[in-house]
């Protein structure tokens, strides 16, 4: 019989001894501090490949571990591609740049730093303005479970229609924002755009952003088709959310982008 492990997902392999990424312990402040900042600059050169890039337009945020009502963030009019170690920014609810030569993005500090301190349970956000969420965004629906990959999101976001394209610059639109995130991983902004949310990780609000942009784009290609799909059903839709939805499954997706733009960028982490 071959010795086994306790597992919390499906994906976790039963058999000892296999590679295979594993969640990290911490001895300090300043060791998780510098993995989540890591992680974080990783993201955004993820979001530099997919193609998420606009103008000054997009924001990434996640906690600081010692100091919870601190973020660090990417700074302002910096392109994805060009995020790295040096020029993240710590960045207060107040909007305040608390560490950092960079200025913080206006609309950025309005949603996120509304999300962070109306939810303390979530550690991380993403928000970009993509060309197929945005686009999605306008038909004030959420997604349907027209797939595996779209099931993970079914009863998991919500669509947000307060000030539906107006720019997200008053306070009060992010506290409007803030409420819809109760207990749900991503949320379509009515003729705005997508974005996600994660209590467990940087990585995990990364990659459910670039997996609820490629969902939108199914679905727009689906109904350019002409075609009514076949949904999967509500009782495997949630199965399916329920193993393949998850944060941590979200943190597991993101671990080979990660290893790839180590390997690519070093320039990241300087």
């Amino acid at each position: 019989m071959l010795d086994t492990v306790k597992r919390t997902s499906v994906y976790q392999p039963e058999q000892l001894g296999l590679r295979f990424p594993e969640i990290p312990e911490f001895k300090s402040f300043e060791e998780q501090r510098l993995y989540l900042k890591k992680r974080l600059v990783a993201a955004c050169r993820a979001f530099a490949q997919q193609g998420f890039d606009y103008g000054f337009a997009g924001h990434l945020t996640v906690r600081d571990p010692e100091r919870p009502h601190l973020y660090w963030t990417n700074p302002m009019a910096v392109h994805f591609n060009q995020v790295r170690m040096s020029n993240l920014i710590l960045v207060d609810h107040e909007g305040r740049v608390v560490e950092g030569d960079y200025a913080v993005n206006r609309a950025g500090f309005v949603l996120h730093a509304a999300v962070h301190e109306a939810h303390p349970e979530i550690v991380a956000m993403c928000h970009a303005h993509t060309e197929y969420g945005t686009a999605f965004s306008t038909l004030g629906q959420p997604l349907l479970p027209i797939s595996q990959d779209a099931a993970a999101f079914f009863e998991d976001h919500v669509v947000i229609g307060d000030e539906a394209g107006q720019v997200a610059v008053e306070v009060k639109a992010g506290h409007r924002v803030a409420n819809a995130f109760a207990g749900v991983k991503a949320a379509i902004h009515q003729n705005h755009g997508l974005l996600t949310a994660s209590r467990h990780s940087i990585e995990s609000a990364a990659f459910w952003f670039i997996a609820l942009e490629r969902c939108c784009k199914q679905q727009l290609l689906i109904a350019a088709s002409g075609q009514t799909p076949r949904l999967v059903p509500e009782d495997k839709a949630r199965y399916s959310r329920e193993h393949v939805g998850s944060d941590y499954i979200g943190w597991l997706h993101f671990q080979p982008i990660y290893d790839d733009l180590v390997a690519t960028q070093p320039d990241m982490f300087t």
